[in-house]
């Protein structure tokens, strides 16, 4: 071909323009605009040589210079209307379908592509099926056309109007938005029932998503319309409320605490009550008198931890590292709480024992749940109960009372933060009984683990989980706790400590604690082992450390304040400091002194604060035969001083006492400590051996103490608080320790270290008592007859 010639194309030949991403149907526009060099070769030649463009599209839309095989077979021939070259070297078009064609061949040497084409023809006779299809696409087509917004009432006119059913099918193919592949189906579908019916499918798909579309849209405006109505309206009482000077930023506050309700985690129901109490308070104005109480009331609800606490893992080789570090001693006790920790372990979901701690004060029954609550790895909130007699400080007032609170539980979980704390109920030996309740029986449901899950508060008014707490309780006395709320526990005693466990519990905690209150560092002040000692046996008895601690900070204060005069850098106290420093010895041991003579013996007894001595003392005087007793004893224990007197009576002949010495004379049977109150059975062998002492005129030996109760045949009887009464003795400095036979289980109980240190003579008689704690005659002296 000559260069610049005019290009002559065959009559089948047609210039292609590869589209890609459009279909043309017949009877259908199409604006062009076309940037690549080949196509705007082919637009430029149809514009100036007359004839048809072949619209076609390329399979792939990425592909820039596509070749035969990029190319679909079926296409459209069409007529340019208008044409225009634009900037940036694009030429514009619009384009009028006139035909479909079959591309038969690919045409080479051309500048623009070109193919030898196959013009496909419509058929001219209308079948039946094809005019019931027809008018069924007429129906859609309209419904289409009333679902689609600004769709020109002309375009609904042309489609009514348009009676071949081929023509037809084309035109609304062109109309629909449907995928691009979707389209070049159609167009290939040449026969009309075939055509039609697919355009039908395609029609009634878009139809059920254009009817999806419009409920969905007409729920979204309802729901719109609800809430600008709302927002309206909120806006309104704000300006109201400002005008009245009643807006305060009330309403700011009021959808936080709407915020807070979402946030917290509640059940549903209780969620839905407190949104009824917020949408309350959201009506009221805000000078009502219930509104603050109201706001309270949400506030606190707002607070409490409702929400699930999250699975924490317990490790127990950790937890019994916990527990020696904090606590020297009570092994049974760190085993009960391992084993505790164990059971959590294996099933943190289950209903675990509620613990019960029982001893005297300072054993360490606070710290013990402390210890729990770090070995967990869970926050600790203590809730005292001591003096506590009213029921509502269990359970909280309702909310129509003026500074109504929630109780004391739900009062520790807010403190706590987490559902899953461990509380600490401290001192529920101390409630008392009063008019208003007895707070003991409100514990029931708390510490009930199978009611505690739908534990009601007064103040909340909606049931509270309680069932993933640890509680843990304490108390000095069991004896003192009612008897269901002992029965939903699980007691753990913790005696009192030996002299050695104080000495060591100064050493590891009590020296460094007091050290480090008084800001003093470990190089300039140190505390001798035989000063602790002397302090833990001449300055204190007690079944705990609490004084203890108190005169080692006493030392340590000491210490401050030669350091912080100057006077010295560093100290050190030894045992001959401590009458200097603390004053003289409190305590001594008056065991020897006291019971030498005939007529004393040392018992021993139990207290809510340990075990202690307890001095029996007899004597006799001219007069009528009476038995005087004075102490501030106790019913039962004076019944046991006439039952003592009465067994020495009949056991005289046996003791060389003759029966007139009993004739003319009282015995006064005094024990001293006389402001305290003394009560129980077990100093029936003291009061045996004192009377005996007494008539046989034999001391009984000054380094044996004794308990048990005794019958009027002279059978010694068993007693409790073994344990106490033992660590007491070793306190006194006894020897020598007499207790009933049938109390020898007990020994057990014992710690090592006193079971070596003390003698123990089990007595099953009375006799007994006697062969082991008399001494020989004793020498003459004056008994006052």
């Amino acid at each position: 071909m000559t260069p610049n010639a005019p290009v002559v194309l065959p009559e089948d030949v047609v210039a292609l323009v590869p589209m890609r991403n459009a279909v043309l149907f017949p009877h259908g526009m199409l604006p062009l605009a076309v940037g690549r060099a080949k196509s705007i070769a082919a637009l430029t030649h149809v514009v100036q040589r007359g004839g048809m463009l072949g619209i076609v599209l390329q399979r792939d839309a990425k592909e820039d210079d596509p070749g035969r095989a990029g190319l679909c077979d079926v296409g459209t021939l069409a007529r340019v209307l208008q044409h225009a070259e634009g900037g940036e070297g694009q030429h514009h078009a619009m384009c009028q379908g006139m035909q479909r064609f079959r591309i038969d061949e690919w045409v080479e040497g051309y500048p623009f592509v070109a193919a030898r084409i196959t013009r496909i023809e419509e058929p001219k006779e209308v079948t039946p099926e094809a005019e019931a299809l027809a008018l069924q696409l007429h129906q859609r087509a309209a419904e289409v056309l009333t679902m689609l917004p600004g769709v020109p009432a002309e375009v609904a006119q042309a489609l009514q109007a348009l009676r071949n059913p081929s023509q037809l099918a084309d035109v609304v193919a062109g109309l629909l938005d449907s995928e691009i592949a979707e389209k070049q189906m159609l167009l290939e579908a040449l026969a009309v029932e075939d055509r039609l019916g697919k355009v039908l499918e395609v029609l009634g798909r878009r139809i059920q998503v254009l009817r999806l579309s419009k409920e969905i849209g007409e729920r979204t405006k309802e729901q719109l319309d609800d809430r600008q109505r709302k927002y309206i309206l909120r806006e309104q009482l704000k300006t109201i409320q400002k005008e009245l000077g009643e807006d305060d930023g009330a309403g700011e506050e009021l959808e936080h605490l709407g915020v807070r309700i979402g946030k917290a985690g509640m059940p549903a129901d209780t969620e839905a009550h407190a949104r009824k109490e917020l949408a309350r308070l959201q009506r009221m104005g805000e000078h009502s008198g219930e509104a603050p109480m109201l706001r309270t009331y949400l506030e606190w609800m707002t607070e409490l931890p409702w929400a699930e606490p999250p699975a924490t893992a317990i490790d127990l080789d950790a937890a019994r590292a916990v527990l020696e570090a904090d606590h020297h001693g009570l092994a049974e006790v760190k085993r009960r709480i391992v084993e505790y920790l164990a059971v959590l372990k294996l099933n943190p979901t289950g209903r675990a024992p509620i613990l019960c701690f029982v001893g005297p004060p300072g054993v360490g029954k606070t710290s013990l749940g402390q210890s729990i609550a770090r070995a967990l790895g869970r926050p600790f909130v203590r809730v005292s109960l001591g003096g506590v007699h009213d029921e509502a400080e269990i359970r909280g007032h309702r909310r129509t009372y003026i500074g109504a609170l929630p109780g004391t539980i739900i009062q520790g979980l807010r403190k706590a933060g987490a559902r899953h704390c461990v509380m600490m109920l401290d001192e529920v030996d101390k409630l008392t009984v009063s008019p208003r309740g007895d707070p003991s029986a409100a514990l029931l449901e708390v510490l009930d683990p199978e009611q505690n899950s739908t534990f009601r508060d007064n103040y909340l008014g909606v049931t509270f989980d309680l069932s993933r707490v640890v509680f843990i309780a304490t108390a000095n006395v069991i004896d003192q706790v009612s008897a269901p709320v002992r029965d939903r526990m699980e007691v753990i005693e913790l005696p009192g400590y030996t002299q050695e466990e104080k000495l060591e519990i100064a050493r590891r905690y009590l020296v460094r604690r007091q050290r480090e209150a008084c800001g003093l560092r470990e190089e300039q002040v140190t505390i001798a082992d035989d000063a602790l000692r002397a302090v833990v046996a001449d300055y204190t008895r007690e079944a705990g450390v609490r004084q203890l601690e108190r005169e080692i900070g006493r030392l340590m204060r000491h210490a401050a304040m030669k350091v912080a005069s100057g006077a010295s850098e560093a100290i050190a106290v030894g045992a001959a400091d401590l009458d200097a420093i603390l004053g003289a010895a409190r305590f001594e041991h008056e065991t020897a002194l006291r019971s030498a003579l005939p007529g004393v013996a040392t018992g021993l007894a139990w207290t809510p604060v340990g075990g202690d001595i307890l001095f029996i003392e007899a004597t006799r005087v001219a007069g009528s035969g009476r038995l005087i007793l004075t102490g501030q004893l106790g019913d039962v224990m004076k019944e046991s001083a006439q039952a003592a007197l009465t067994l020495v009576k009949s056991r005289a002949p046996s003791l060389g006492i003759p029966s007139a010495m009993f004739e003319g004379i009282d015995i006064h049977l005094h024990v001293p400590a006389g402001a305290i109150p003394k009560d129980g059975p077990s100093a029936g062998v003291a009061m045996f051996m004192a009377l005996s002492s007494l008539f046989a005129d034999r001391g009984v030996k000054p380094d044996v103490a004794m308990t048990g109760e005794i019958s009027l045949r002279g059978l010694v009887l068993p007693v409790g608080g073994i344990k106490e009464k033992v660590l007491a003795a070793q306190r006194a400095g006894v020897k020598c320790v007499l207790l009933p036979l049938r109390n020898k289980k007990d020994l057990r109980d014992i710690p090592e270290a006193t079971r070596s240190a003390i003698e123990f003579v089990w007595l099953e008689h009375v006799d007994d008592a006697l062969r082991a704690a008399l001494t020989g005659p004793a020498a003459p002296r004056s008994l006052g007859v």
